[in-house]
């Protein structure tokens, strides 16, 4: 699988076979190990139903990695991104009938004049032994002034009606227009997997207000997942210097950026109004100051941990361990720090078919650690 690259990169992505480390928890000691590693900045993870994993590489690769650690060469086909900063290639997610159609959808930073701004596309994997994506169609492109290099958002989740929701960040130097709604920044929004706008969302019917748009007065959210207890949409965002927020995201509400935050700006003066919250703006369920900077999200459903089933897990960048929240009446009450001493940047955690955690690791050499009870 390896033979056409150089040597060096082929020693990079060889299969890993590594003592696992272990950590202590709530749920008893954690077996860390891992599954693969030579990942240039590793974003986002989504498994295919042989279990295998398709894993986005932020300068703009798409690769599959078996679950022995074997990485493919890249995927053919990934559009060009605009991998400055923070931009690159993003989230990745399978379709609701994936087994059918082969369809994912994918969000990446696109270039465009001035910079870059978040876009999602669908394609069909073609996951052979030349692997490719065959009929790449862009069905959203964020509208409003490109970004230099920050807060593209980009997560992505199907509901169960099949509409896609995606985060979009304020890029930063754009902050205001997150309270506005004449454009994608700084919002969710909710498209048919082809692209559409859905006849039942919350603007279709306002002359002044994009209609895609789903909520808005966002930041940069890098996490995004439903609940399984009862089909809620959550959201996690990054604020500035504290106020990192998890929100349960309503369809038309507002959550505040950047007229209230839990943070002040990075030189130490206020948000906004300088205040925490506001009539017509919706609180968040969860605050992290000072800032862990989240990314990934996802409740876990699993039996391998049953003391966990239904905790919600959350990556740190800045703080670089694994949040676990207890969710109890459908809010978080209680947090969990894991894997404190990993010195990792954690970009993304997913639950894998065997009820493991998976994480993604934010590095040039990143990796995919697999964490189940330590036997």
């Amino acid at each position: 699988m390896l033979r056409h690259l150089p040597l060096a990169a082929a020693l990079a992505l060889a299969p890993v076979a590594a003592a696992a480390q272990t950590y202590s928890s709530s749920a008893g000691p954690l077996a860390v190990e891992t599954v693969a590693r030579g990942l240039n900045h590793p974003w986002a993870l989504a498994f295919l139903p042989d279990g295998r994993m398709l894993v986005t590489e932020r300068p703009g690769r798409l690769r599959i990695v078996t679950a022995k650690g074997e990485v493919s060469k890249p995927v053919e086909n990934v559009p060009k991104v605009f991998a400055r900063g923070q931009g690159g290639l993003l989230d990745i997610i399978l379709d609701r009938n994936f087994t059918q159609n082969r369809t994912l959808y994918f969000s990446y930073a696109e270039p465009v004049s001035g910079g870059g701004r978040t876009a999602l596309a669908r394609a069909v994997l073609d996951a052979g032994a030349a692997p490719a994506l065959r009929d790449v169609k862009v069905i959203f492109q964020q509208s409003g002034p490109p970004s230099s290099s920050n807060h593209f958002g980009g997560r992505i989740v199907q509901g169960a009606d099949g509409n896609l929701f995606i985060t979009t960040g304020d890029h930063f130097t754009d902050r205001d227009m997150a309270q506005t709604l004449d454009n994608d920044l700084g919002k969710v929004v909710r498209i048919t997997p082809t692209g559409e706008v859905p006849k039942d969302n919350p603007f279709v019917n306002r002359a002044d207000a994009r209609a895609i748009i789903w909520s808005y007065g966002h930041r940069n959210p890098q996490g995004l997942a439903i609940n399984p207890a009862d089909g809620s949409l959550w959201e996690q965002e990054h604020g500035a210097r504290g106020g990192d927020e998890i929100n349960i995201i309503k369809p038309g509400r507002n959550y505040g950026w950047p007229v209230v935050s839990f943070g002040v700006n990075y030189d130490g003066t206020p948000v906004g109004t300088g205040k925490q919250q506001a009539e017509g703006m919706e609180d968040s369920v969860w605050h992290w100051t000072p800032s862990i900077a989240p990314s990934g999200l996802t409740f876990y459903t699993g039996t391998l941990f049953p003391q966990w089933k239904g905790s919600l897990f959350s990556g740190a960048l800045r703080s670089q361990f694994l949040s676990r929240l207890d969710i109890k009446d459908g809010k978080p009450v209680k947090e969990e720090r894991l894997l404190q001493n990993l010195n990792e940047r954690i970009r993304d955690v997913r639950q894998g078919p065997d009820g493991a955690l998976y994480l993604l690791t934010d590095a040039d050499d990143g990796r995919i650690l697999r964490v189940a009870p330590a036997k």
